[in-house]
């Protein structure tokens, strides 16, 4: 945990890199088609509602403005340049956010504060991360590997993909962990459970192991039973129930914490000045402070119910995505043409144009990926849905990930109407009380792809 490294001019371009998997920071930003990008991930309480507002404003001065929520929590600030990464790095040190660096170890984004939790996690990351500083030999690990400590609670990590993943148990013996290796909490695999004075010393363990395979190895090339081994982990005969995921916009009650209010960005990115005017707002109806959240989001903490209302509704006039039901929710997109050298497809235009055009496909059952080339930066997974910039227009991939076949393809002339028969479709063939998931399953791959192609 730090403040900020200050990279030279020199050290960020050595560093900039365009490959999918490295990891932008301070130290190292990363050339995109709009500029130099650095991702920070502000530890939990360094984000009181001042600290944004500089952060914004240097966002704004040092780059272009557009400030982005990944869809794992993390802030990406664009635009930049060689010459501006450092003043930006010298204005989040005076400002006093504290940037975490290194192993990526996250924590649901109310650890600590969720009532509903049952550990906290906080913890069990500081005694990691002061156990890796100790070390007088760095590890060299793969550049996106992931911690995931998981107290429970309404706003879980149990939908983010993490190479090492403890997620908190409630038993007759106490809290334990059980630690899974590799996807999500429902695919991971179970490895056993620990308590807590064992954790800290399997995952150094898990970490070296990965270290000694090279620094491509992930949690999913390791043997369960062989970690299972090495940490003296109880074995279980299987994992917990994963909680049903509390979707983030809207006004939450917490018990003793009071009111929070949770917002998402439109399409990751919001504007740097729309930011701080919100906060300002925010700030003067008694919030105090953010917590970044995963799916482009972040909870605004401080508010009585009545303000959280009148802040929801400010925030709706900014742009923001403020309830389950908005159809932006059920879009991924990434930078697109206008933020990567990569990308053919203006992604944030194509988004408004499905949100304008193809409202059917929009009810939150399926999600529509538009990826402005075949890395799929926002979404490595299989989609429903997958538009993707092609050369010559756009390719449609049908239950697959962008790098994936497309089965249909159409040119910028026509996009607007293969949109609309896709919305069509689904309207005119939905039964009752059907889902558009359920609707374009039982329709078929071929089916979509051809009204998406010809109609």
């Amino acid at each position: 945990m730090t403040s900020c490294a200050i990279p030279s001019t020199g050290e960020a371009a050595a560093s900039a890199s365009m490959r999918r998997g490295a990891c932008p920071s301070l130290a190292a930003p990363m050339q995109t088609g709009d500029g130099l990008l650095v991702r920070l991930r502000p530890t939990d309480d360094s984000l009181t509602l001042p600290k944004v507002i500089a952060l914004a404003a240097a966002a704004g001065r040092f780059g272009n403005g557009i400030i982005e929520i990944t869809a794992r929590g993390n802030l990406q600030l664009r635009g930049l340049s060689e010459a501006s990464v450092p003043a930006l790095a010298q204005a989040i040190g005076d400002a006093e956010i504290t940037i975490t660096e290194g192993l990526a170890i996250e924590m649901p984004p109310l650890a600590g504060i969720d009532p509903a939790e049952i550990v906290d996690p906080r913890p069990i990351s500081a005694e990691l991360r002061e156990a890796l500083g100790a070390r007088r030999v760095p590890l060299k690990l793969a550049p996106k590997l992931s911690v995931v400590i998981d107290g429970g609670g309404r706003f879980g990590l149990d939908a983010v993909v993490a190479d090492i993943r403890l997620q908190a148990l409630s038993t007759a013996a106490g809290a334990r962990w059980l630690l899974s290796l590799g996807g999500t909490a429902a695919k991971g695999a179970v490895v056993g459970a620990l308590t807590g004075g064992a954790v800290v010393p399997a995952v150094i363990t898990i970490l070296d192991k990965l270290a000694s395979l090279g620094t491509t190895a992930r949690g999913r090339d390791l043997d369960p039973a062989e970690i299972r081994s090495l940490c003296r982990a109880q074995a279980l005969s299987g994992g917990p129930a994963v909680p049903s995921s509390v979707p983030i916009p809207g006004i939450h009650e917490l018990d003793n914490v009071g009111t929070v209010l949770g917002l998402g960005l439109a399409f990751a990115q919001v504007d740097a000045v729309a930011l701080a005017t919100f906060v300002h707002q925010a700030q003067e109806l008694g919030a105090h402070a953010l917590r970044l959240a995963p799916g482009h989001a972040f909870f605004v903490l401080g508010l009585m119910r009545e303000t959280a209302v009148v802040a929801q509704s400010l925030a709706a006039a900014h742009g923001f995505r403020i309830a389950e039901q908005d159809p932006r929710n059920a879009i991924a997109t990434c930078a697109g043409s206008k933020g990567c050298a990569s990308g053919r497809m203006e992604t944030k235009a194509m988004a408004e144009r499905v949100v304008q055009t193809a409202p059917e496909l929009l009810d939150g059952s399926l999600i529509v990926h538009l990826s402005g080339c075949a890395k799929g930066c926002a979404r490595p997974r299989s989609s429903e849905l997958t538009l993707v910039g092609a050369p010559s227009g756009y390719g449609l991939v049908v239950n697959g990930a962008a790098n994936g076949a497309p089965s249909a393809y159409t040119d910028e002339n026509e996009i607007e109407s293969a949109l609309a028969r896709l919305d069509r479709l689904v309207r005119q063939n939905k039964d009752a009380g059907e889902s558009a998931q359920s609707c374009l399953t039982r329709l078929g791959a071929a089916r979509v792809s051809a009204a998406f192609e010809q109609g």
